[in-house]
This record gives C-alpha cells, sequence and structure tokens, in this order.
C-alpha cells in the first residue's frame, strides 16, 4: 500500500527512536563507556576466580550452600547436576553464564526492589512505574540486544544490559506487591506502638513481603538465565554462544549438552532463591519495634521532664 493511500499519515517512530539513540552515543558515551568497564570488571573477575577453584572443590563447595540452605536432596542433586556439567565438558561455559547471571540479577534487584518499594508508598510512583513495566515485559526479548549492540558492540556487556532490563520488570511487581499485600492491621499495631513510617517498613513491612520479593528475585533470576542465552547472539560468552553454535551448525548433540547445563544450574539457583524466602515470625519483628519505640519515647519524654 501506497503512503497515499493510507488512511491516517505514517508516524515514523522507529526513526524518531534511532535518532534518540544516536544522540545518546553522541552526548553520553561516557556512560556507556563507564557502564561497559564496571561490566567487564566485574564478570571477568567472577569468572576468573570461579575458574581458579578446581572443578572438583567447587563443586562440593556449591553441594554444601545447597544443604545449608535448603536441604541433603537440593546438596545430592548439586553434585550429580554439576558432576555431569564437567562430564560433558560445558564447565566452562557455565562458569562463565553464572557470572553474567549473578552480576545481571544483582544489578536488577538492586534496581527493583527500591523501586517497588517506591511504588508501593507511592500510588503516584506506581501509576508511572506500571505502564513502563508492562512495556519492557511484552517487549519481545530479541528486541533489546538492538539497543544493546548500539550501545555497546557485540561481548559480554551488550549480554548483560539486555539481561538487565529485561529481567527488571518481575523484581519491581513482586516488591511492590509484597508490601502491598501486608495486613494492615499489623501496620496499625506498630503505629499504635509510636513507631515511625520507617521503622514499619523497615519492622514490619519488608519482613513481612521478604517471601513476595524472594519469588520476584526468584524470576529475575530465572529470566536472566533464559535472556543470557540469547546473549549468546551479540558475542556473549558461556552457555549461550555454545546453544547458537549449534543451531547454526546444526549440532543436536552440543544443543543438547549446553541446554541441559542451562536446566541444571536454573534448578539449582531456582531452589537457592525459594530457600532464602522462607518467612521470618512477624510477632518477634513486631515485639523488637514496639520494645524499640517505647525505649525511644521514654527516653524523649525522660528528656523533657527535668526541663519541665
Amino acid at each position: 500500500m501506497n503512503p497515499e493511500d493510507s488512511l491516517l499519515p505514517r508516524v515514523p517512530l522507529g526513526t524518531w527512536v534511532d535518532d534518540s539513540f544516536d544522540w545518546l552515543k553522541e552526548n553520553v558515551s561516557w556512560l556507556f563507556d563507564a557502564f561497559s568497564a564496571i561490566m567487564n570488571f566485574l564478570v571477568g573477575n567472577l569468572t576468573d576466580l570461579l575458574m581458579m577453584i578446581p572443578a572438583l572443590a567447587l563443586i562440593p563447595i556449591l553441594a554444601l550452600i545447597a544443604l545449608t540452605l535448603r536441604s541433603w536432596k537440593l546438596a545430592v542433586g548439586t553434585v550429580i547436576g554439576f558432576a555431569l556439567v564437567l562430564s560433558m565438558d560445558q564447565w566452562e561455559t557455565m562458569v562463565q553464564t553464572m557470572a553474567l547471571v549473578l552480576v545481571a540479577t544483582v544489578f536488577a534487584v538492586a534496581i527493583a526492589v527500591p523501586l517497588g518499594v517506591l511504588a508501593a508508598l507511592n500510588s503516584t510512583v506506581s501509576a508511572l512505574v506500571k505502564p513502563i513495566m508492562d512495556f519492557m515485559q511484552t517487549m519481545p526479548a530479541f528486541v533489546y540486544l538492538i539497543p544493546a549492540v548500539t550501545f555497546f558492540s557485540i561481548g559480554v556487556v551488550p549480554g548483560i544490559f539486555a539481561t538487565i532490563i529485561f529481567a527488571l520488570p518481575p523484581g519491581v511487581r513482586m516488591t511492590e506487591l509484597g508490601i502491598r499485600q501486608v495486613d494492615a492491621e499489623t501496620v496499625e499495631a506498630g503505629e499504635a506502638f509510636g513507631a515511625t513510617r520507617g521503622q514499619i517498613l523497615r519492622g514490619i513491612q519488608l519482613p513481612l513481603a521478604v517471601p513476595t520479593i524472594m519469588a520476584g528475585v526468584n524470576q529475575v533470576i530465572m529470566l536472566s538465565l533464559s535472556m543470557a542465552v540469547i546473549a549468546g547472539m551479540v558475542g556473549a560468552d558461556g552457555l549461550g554462544k555454545e546453544v547458537v553454535q549449534a543451531i547454526s551448525t546444526q549440532d543436536l548433540a552440543l544443543g543438547v549438552e549446553a541446554g541441559l547445563a542451562v536446566v541444571i544450574l536454573a534448578v539449582f539457583l531456582d531452589r537457592l532463591t525459594a530457600a532464602l524466602g522462607n518467612p521470618g515470625d512477624y510477632r518477634t519483628s513486631l515485639l523488637a519495634l514496639a520494645q524499640k519505640a517505647i525505649a525511644q519515647r521514654g527516653s524523649a519524654m525522660g528528656a523533657v521532664g527535668p526541663a519541665a
């Protein structure tokens, strides 16, 4: 169809976005360079640190972590699973993917949790954040690779950038949901003890929201893993690059082994984050908060008394 035959004039939205990206590259290139340097430093050093530990020594360490945080069943499964990864010669690529996912998850959570808390406490912020999160979640994952490559060329950095953006929304949504779901009567009880808004947030709402927040962190990790594989298309080292190579060469054996390594890593990280989401007894938090508020009130009254 010719533009003249269209009922509405064409809106060159893509051109506007492309021009805005060009403007960003020309005017804030220092910011992208700083981000690239930080990501290369973190991922590179974390990968080197994990690779410095022999696989036969790191596997028991990971199993001990699983035993401490979850159960002996997960510890046994960790040993069997990672031993299988080692036997398939996918250990190094799995470690590279683990480093990328951990760094991306830390940055995504560091952005998502404060933003989710702010959205839960402020309706205006929540109204602004929700459509942005909807846009980020519904945008196809491959699209995030385009600006990533535009800003950072190819390699691990565009992979991390796209992974952080793609994995961010569940962390924001679940944090806001967890805080909003805290029982209003519990919050009112804290207020009755004279607790401040910050004390209620730290002593009641956040502890009670931990299971929901950790569910969001779990989703961030899972999305980071899925995006880390896609990031292999732009040159990020790890299991993603192995999957891309398997597709391009139609190597079924390599694709199965790399995919199985992703599954084993995903199960390990999923079970650990689920274990960290066990809720504490809110009465303990409330009692400690009440005692602190009463003590502060008593000290304030004591300071006012002699002056009166």
